[in-house]
């Protein structure tokens, strides 16, 4: 499709979506970001939607600064996958007690764990460098310190809201019906304290008086404060990649458990709210991603509908207009209080049939007509990413 440009913005703001079809306090804080003196460019992606300081579904590349809203309060937040050597015809026609024995497995919603995670009983998961990771927890915000048990007992959780765990099979091509695992979490609450902490006190660094939106305050390279951040954030994107891999393979063995003669490929995992170190036309940049993968070339990636939809593996074409990004799934198109007030149990229903998933008033704001349509997301992407397999949902378990 490629970007249209967004008018009356210092910095170039790039849309991968019809710029008049975006929410009006969405465009506004795109123009807000984009008139921010560090901003090098901006790269907005289809699934665009109104966010908390800086828009979800953006990509900012920052000279020499960063601003703890654009990556959002969820550090890490992602995505991980892998597909299986089982086919469609190898599942019961009933879903149920397979749905059952992951939520047995893997602690959802505000459950945690009875005890930290110890990484040698679980069959598949990466043992190198536990001990120091928990060892860097003494080195976090102060603040945080009374945390470490919370935060090793949610290590391997699920949480609410938009996390899920699906059972997919993958539609059309050679490979028509096999069987992926699929999983959608973040750093838990331990990235949300940080993240809030950190936000905190940027908004009362003296550089940041007088902008657009005191939520965009950023944090400046060489100072204490930029240091602090840029450590505990580091910290708090590889607690979520973490959390994705325990809970990867705690699914994997459910599922071993049911089909023993199941095989595995090599997973894939990606972040969507994180910052990274590149480099775009000679120019060091921190970029940050709320809500969008990388999809440099050759990068494999996962982008997901809701939970009645589907959802997409994608290889990377490194457009380096969108910062090498692509959308992170298909974007809310109305809030959850809407939802709510929009749609009933019944509707929940209708939209997930022939999924194995819950359907009561708790999730309802998780329906997928409360979301945009992932076909036309990746239609508007078509120069970002090519589509490796399209998957479709038997089994999604939410908190």
């Amino acid at each position: 499709m490629g970007f249209t440009p967004l008018a009356g913005t210092r910095a170039p703001v790039r849309v991968w979506t019809d710029p008049y079809a975006i929410e009006a306090q969405a465009a506004r804080q795109l123009r807000n970001i984009g008139a921010l003196p560090w901003v090098q460019g901006v790269a907005v992606m289809p699934d665009v939607h109104f966010g908390k300081g800086a828009t979800v579904g953006s990509v900012i590349a920052m000279r020499q600064a960063v601003s703890p809203a654009a990556v959002g309060v969820d550090i890490g937040c992602g995505m991980s996958a892998v597909r299986t050597s089982l086919t469609a015809s190898d599942l019961p026609d009933d879903l149920a007690p397979l749905r059952s024995a992951i939520e047995a497995a893997i602690p959802v919603g505000f459950a945690m764990r009875d005890d930290a995670v110890d990484p040698r009983r679980i069959r598949g998961l990466e043992q190198a460098g536990w001990d120091d990771f928990w060892r860097r927890f003494g080195t976090l915000d102060r603040k945080v310190a009374q945390l470490q048990t919370r935060a090793q007992r949610q290590l391997g959780t699920l949480g609410g809201g938009n996390h899920f765990i699906e059972v997919c099979l993958e539609q059309g091509g050679p490979d028509d019906g096999r069987v992926w695992l699929m999983l959608h979490s973040g750093s838990r609450n331990i990235g949300k304290e940080l993240a809030e902490r950190h936000m905190a006190v940027a908004r009362g660094l003296p550089h940041n008086t007088g902008l657009p939106d005191r939520d965009l305050a950023v944090f400046l390279a060489g100072t204490p404060e930029m240091e602090a951040y840029r450590r505990d954030l580091w910290w708090a994107q590889e607690y979520a990649r973490r959390n994705r891999a325990v809970m990867l393979a705690l699914l994997s063995q459910v599922v071993r458990e049911a089909f023993p003669h199941a095989g595995f490929d090599e997973p894939i995992s990606c972040h969507h709210n994180y910052v990274a170190e590149e480099s775009y036309d000679g120019v060091d940049v921190l970029v940050t991603r709320k809500g969008a993968i990388r999809a440099g070339k050759g990068d494999l990636g996962i982008i997901p509908g809701s939970m009645g939809t589907g959802s997409y593996i994608v290889r990377g074409k490194g457009n380096l207009d969108a910062y090498c990004s692509a959308s992170h799934g298909a974007g809310r198109r109305m809030s959850r209080g809407q939802a709510k007030r929009t749609y009933s149990t019944a509707d929940l229903a209708a939209q997930t049939a022939g999924v194995e998933c819950r359907k009561d008033a708790g999730v309802v704001d998780e329906i997928p007509g409360a979301y945009k349509d992932i076909t036309e997301v990746m239609a508007q992407q078509d120069d970002l990413v090519e589509v490796v397999a399209h998957l479709k949902q038997v089994v999604c378990v939410k908190g």
